[in-house]
């Protein structure tokens, strides 16, 4: 499987073209070739202004941007609450992903744990659809893996919610190529879905080959580096407003901001060349990893406005050379810091 892309450079100024669409793993749903990441559209990442960051959801569906992508642990609900009335405006038009796994207590604001047991995903699962104000939800994620449960007892929960008409296809997040190979032999998953960028690239160890492998379509998170591939990111004290939880991850932190923001030189070149963005030339990296594997790439950036939802969506149409691809090629050897504080949540924080 791979994503259709085209040659021409497109920037945010021309018309809205609607994205090409591609099957969301074996017999799955067709979704645009790029999705939606919603999680900063109303959380995580300092104030929003509502009434923009609804503009930018409606200029997904006109840009053909069908994937939309949330979780009940983005603003411990207020996420899959924000997005229920796009959702209803819009049901048969977006394909609906949300996760579960992160139990929070309103009564203990530092209580964190992952959850994969089969009581708290029915509970999860009945709780998401009550805020999203849906009956079924088309692809539900584990959000992390607890290793301590086997995937017979959660994902074999998660396919009885298939069976029962709440869920239609199941994904994983953060999982190992081993992990992936065992889930899909108690129930088939639909996607993958990890941190993959020019910044990240760890995912490629084992996940990558082992979706390919099984007809898995992958779908790469913080595929902008969570800005710092927009260039938005510089290592100043005042790139961070106090409530953005970015502060918090090392890539973010120090000396290790400046010199990630260093390592852009080779973007900002190749897209003052093609007259596009930074974040357009990151966008198509990762978009091209579908050739480079030999499997489905839907990669979900987020942005709360419209000109950059736009943007970003016209980064579908950018073939990079491969002299271009080289020149990008050691960046994520160099970055500085890890992709979280504590990476045991991670797949690699498993295989190392």
């Amino acid at each position: 499987m791979s994503n259709a892309i085209g040659t021409n450079t497109t920037t945010a100024t021309e018309p809205v073209r609607e994205i090409s669409k591609v099957e969301l793993g074996t017999g799955g749903p067709l979704v645009g070739v790029q999705g939606f990441g919603a999680m900063g559209i109303s959380a995580v990442y300092g104030e929003t202004d509502a009434a923009a960051a609804r503009d930018a959801l409606e200029a997904t569906v006109e840009a053909g941007v069908t994937l939309i992508d949330t979780a009940d642990m983005y603003g411990t609900g207020t996420n899959e609450e924000f997005l229920a009335p796009f959702v209803a405006a819009h049901r048969d038009e977006i394909t609906l992903a949300t996760k579960f796994a992160f139990e929070y207590r309103a009564d203990d604001p530092a209580y964190r744990a992952i959850r994969n047991d089969p009581a708290y995903i029915r509970k999860a699962v009945e709780a998401s659809l009550r805020r999203l104000d849906v009956d079924v939800i088309d692809l539900y994620y584990m959000h992390r893996r607890d290793p301590a449960v086997p995937f017979a007892d959660s994902v074999g929960a998660m396919a009885e919610l298939v069976r029962e008409g709440k869920v239609r296809h199941l994904g994983l997040s953060e999982v190992t190529g081993a992990e992936l190979r065992e889930a899909h032999a108690v129930h088939p998953i639909a996607a993958l879905q990890s941190e993959w960028s020019v910044f990240s690239r760890d995912v490629e160890r084992s996940a990558v080959g082992a979706a390919a492998e099984l007809g898995v379509a992958f779908v790469p998170y913080s595929p902008l580096g969570r800005g710092l591939l927009t260039g938005a990111i510089t290592g100043s004290d005042k790139d961070l407003s106090g409530s953005d939880f970015r502060q918090l991850l090392p890539r973010f932190t120090g000396d290790n901001a400046k010199a990630n923001a260093a390592l852009l030189a080779p973007l900002h070149e190749i897209a003052a060349a093609r007259g596009a963005t930074t974040a357009q030339i990151a966008l198509a990296w990762v978009q091209q990893r579908a050739q480079a594997h030999g499997l489905t790439v839907v990669p979900i950036p987020g942005t709360r406005k419209r000109s950059r939802l736009l943007e970003n969506a016209a980064a579908t149409r950018i073939m990079l050379t491969a002299d271009e691809l080289a020149r990008l090629e050691p960046i994520a050897g160099q970055v500085a810091g890890d992709r979280y504080a504590d990476m045991s949540i991670t797949s690699v924080g498993r295989e190392a």
